[in-house]
């Protein structure tokens, strides 16, 4: 017989019964039934209920045994009677009567109870990781990861994707947030950066000659916690193909995508490829989003014509004033009352916000003061462009939309859910396309890239030099699934005339762009292929198909949001002697220099 097991603790069955076994794991749980002790014995495949009768000599030493003591029984499988059986235990036909008791280690008192999901402080269970692993939720969590990965991996190379691995130190480069830096020992004062994406790497092994490309790749990114990211690291599938158009990206991973979360869906729907392609312009307009959640029914409309002009002084002042100003209306069919109208207008002040205006229709007519301001014929012209009916109401807001399109996006997503018109158990994708080039900094004026640096313009360069900045699209799109950004994606700018073109509308000189991108631009100088890809975010997929809300209920060992790890401590002090080594002098600030 085995030293440790015969079979796991997920393994016996009925048809083990009268069998000699050897079960290995840690004591889940223990029931004083006074003749009888039970033990639940668990390990990473399942639970295995033992059983010691009180006449056993091992009894007291059974009896001692504390929660997560790690032990090996060996005894006999007997069936359980009909009326103890467990039908929601793979193992609950049986039970192992314990003749042999072998401790492997003691566990000492726990800092909070593996036996249950019930909620403990965060940073206790960061501190002691190890043992939330071993929580059933949380155990299941990561095991659905890995299976995951290992399906996207599997449907990647089915798509003919080759998996490369690209380096984890390297060269500082632009990709919008700050770099973690590590200091080189060998060459004193100099540091590499970790990647805060495999960008440059994978657009290289496109220029020297490999057609599709991808990996699970880490990530490092040196900025704040964000409820979609987990803050110091991530992972996500990086993937990149030449010869390509926009329509062969999302050809290649919408079965991808498709596949994986039809897989993993347990019982939810998924929706069919192609998926949807919504304009960057269209969704702002819509959704006032570009992230829109698409099992939300809603739809936002312009009503800056309705307003202008109107009795509604409010509206009609600002548009008089301003001719960017915009009037959006957000309708919400079923909730025609006062009651909820005068609870969304508490809510949107609780907001931050002035209120929230409305009209709710009742009896064949619009209600409310902003219905008396406008008039009836106005109204009536509005309820006819929404569709609306008696018991359903209309919510409005106003002015710049850059400033108020994140209040109408949380509008439109709060009146959903309080009126339950959101559907669930669904997976609805979207593809976000045609984001704007450029734009204008209202700060300094000057022309901005607005997205991503790197993507080719559409139109190319006749558009760069013949078209209002403004005007100009990219070849840039995200792949949005439930109101959350999976991934960013473009096709490149591979030519180099282009690329000075587009960095010089943007206030960069020739020099400028060499001196900052020389690493792609020289390989551009060498013959590259057209070329572009995305970049799904691991940590979210799992996210979305776990029905979790928080990134680090999916994620091994994650960092609190202050991007510390608490289990490892890290991050940590040097020693003097270091430092030294680095050549590093420190400069702290006084607050951190005066801490002990």
């Amino acid at each position: 017989m085995h030293a440790y097991r015969t079979h796991t603790c997920g393994a016996l069955r009925l048809a083990d019964a009268e069998q000699p076994a050897r079960l290995s794991g840690w004591v889940h749980r223990k029931r004083d039934h006074g003749q009888l002790l039970f033990v639940d014995l668990r390990d990473h495949y399942g639970v295995t209920q033992c059983v010691i009768d009180v006449s056993s000599p091992l009894f007291a030493a059974v009896d001692a045994l504390r929660l997560e003591t790690v032990v090996t029984v060996t005894g006999r499988v007997v069936a359980r009677s009909a009326d103890t059986v467990n039908p929601n235990l793979p193992t609950g036909e049986v039970e192992l009567v314990i003749a042999e008791l072998v401790v492997q280690s003691l566990a000492e008192p726990l800092p909070f109870p593996v036996n249950t999901d019930a909620e403990y402080p965060e940073d206790m269970r960061l501190a002691y990781r190890f043992l939330d692993l071993r929580r059933e939720r949380l155990h299941a969590n990561i095991m659905l990861r890995s299976r995951i990965i290992a399906s996207i991996r599997r449907r990647m190379i089915e798509q003919g994707f080759t998996e490369f691995q690209t380096p984890i130190l390297t060269a500082d480069s632009p990709e919008g947030a700050r770099p973690y830096y590590v200091p080189s020992r060998l060459h004193p004062g100099q540091f590499y950066a970790l990647p805060q994406a495999p960008q440059q790497f994978k657009q290289l092994l496109m220029v020297a000659g490999f057609d599709r490309y991808f990996q699970i790749a880490p990530c490092f990114r040196d900025e704040a916690s964000r409820a979609d990211r987990a803050p110091g690291e991530f992972y996500q599938l990086d993937f990149e193909m030449s010869f390509a158009t926009q329509e062969d990206v999302f050809a290649a991973i919408e079965p991808v995508l498709y596949g994986v979360f039809e897989e993993f869906a347990a019982g939810r729907t998924v929706s069919p490829a192609p998926f949807r392609r919504i304009p960057y312009a269209e969704s702002m307009l819509r959704y006032a989003s570009d992230k829109p959640d698409l099992r939300n029914p809603i739809e936002i409309s312009d009503a800056t014509e309705t307003f202008r002009g109107s009795g509604f002084r409010v509206f009609a002042g600002m548009i008089e004033a301003d001719a960017n100003v915009r009037v959006r209306a957000i309708p919400a069919p079923g909730g025609g009352n006062r009651a909820f109208c005068d609870r969304m207008n508490s809510w949107a002040q609780e907001e931050g916000q002035p209120g929230l205006g409305y009209i709710f229709f009742r009896n064949g007519e619009g209600a409310g003061p902003l219905a008396r301001s406008i008039g009836p014929e106005r109204t009536e012209g509005l309820r006819r462009s929404l569709d609306l009916g008696d018991g359903d109401a209309v919510f409005f807001v106003a002015g710049l939309p850059a400033t108020f399109l994140p209040f109408a996006s949380a509008a439109r997503l709060k009146i959903g859910r309080e009126l339950n018109l959101v559907r669930e158990g669904v997976f609805e994708f979207c593809w976000i396309t045609d984001f704007p080039m450029y734009e204008l900094n209202e700060e300094t004026g000057k022309i901005d890239f607005s997205h991503n640096p790197f993507s080719m313009p559409q139109g190319g360069l006749e558009a760069l030099e013949n078209e209002d900045p403004l005007t100009i699209k990219a070849f840039q799109y995200d792949i949005v699934c439930n109101g959350i950004e999976l991934s960013s994606g473009a096709i490149r700018n591979h030519r180099p005339d282009i690329m000075y073109k587009a960095f010089a509308i943007a206030g960069y000189s020739k020099e400028e762009v060499e001196a900052r991108f020389s690493g792609v631009l020289n390989a551009f100088k060498y013959g590259a292929p057209p070329h572009g890809g995305s970049a799904p975010g691991i940590d979210r997929i799992v996210r979305l198909l776990a029905d979790s809300a928080n990134l680090r209920e999916v994620i091994a060992f994650p960092m609190n949001q202050q991007a510390q790890d608490l289990l490892m401590q890290a991050p940590a002090p040097l020693s003097p002697e270091r430092l030294r080594e680095l050549h590093i002098r420190l400069d702290l600030p006084p607050s951190r220099a005066a801490r002990p």
